[in-house]
């Protein structure tokens, strides 16, 4: 059963539409690239997928709990948080909070698949923004979701930190959890178990 379903999905920015009755299907255990030219509508199809943008038309389905890893997110200068209070947020659900010492194991595993134990402590505007994309690759992870939605995770990050990242992405399809990323890099759509491609706003073969 897919965990995650669209029906004729529609979405207009100032009154003209840019997603034109997107249907998809995304299945558990498998990793989707979502492909396509600047502009086709990508990023507006995540942010849809994860409930951040309303449809002006059509209808979405979720079933299971969904994390969203977003490009280069921006920080407040006043922010006064670590890497870890950052993935540590991530443990929180609406309705539920994981035991303060799960809560712990979570975000240290979750540091160190992606390769930034080592860095928990430091001030998250203290990292350069390879590191920060990785920190939020984790904060993504660490609940373990069973829809986990990523849109250009790779932005600012180096080769070994790409491949990286496709190995958590896989790793996290074989636990059973539906991963789609947006992506423009040829390796990782390649290695996709399916591709979702827009031009200009519509789905194409």
């Amino acid at each position: 059963m897919p965990a995650l379903t669209t029906r004729d999905l529609c979405f207009a920015y100032d009154g003209v539409d840019v997603l034109h009755d997107v249907s998809v299907e995304l299945l558990p255990g498998e990793v989707v690239a979502i492909a396509g030219p600047n502009g086709s509508g990508k990023s507006t199809l995540i942010e849809l997928l994860a409930g951040v943008r309303r449809p002006r038309r059509g209808e979405i389905q979720r079933r299971g709990d969904l994390a969203l890893v977003v490009q280069r997110p921006a920080a407040p200068a006043e922010l006064p948080v670590s890497a870890a209070d950052v993935v540590a947020m991530g443990t929180w659900k609406r309705g539920a909070r994981m035991p303060r010492s799960a809560a712990r194991a979570a975000v240290a595993e979750a540091l160190d698949r992606v390769g930034m134990r080592e860095v928990a402590s430091r001030p998250l505007l203290a990292l350069s923004g390879g590191q920060r994309q990785r920190v939020f690759l984790a904060q993504g992870i660490v609940r373990r979701p069973g829809i986990l939605l990523l849109d250009e995770p790779a932005a600012g990050l180096d080769a070994t930190s790409v491949d990286r990242m496709q190995r958590i992405l896989a790793e996290e399809a074989a636990r059973g959890a539906v991963v789609a990323c947006v992506s423009h890099d040829g390796d990782a759509i390649a290695g996709a178990d399916r591709v979702v491609r827009l031009e200009g706003g519509i789905r194409v073969a």
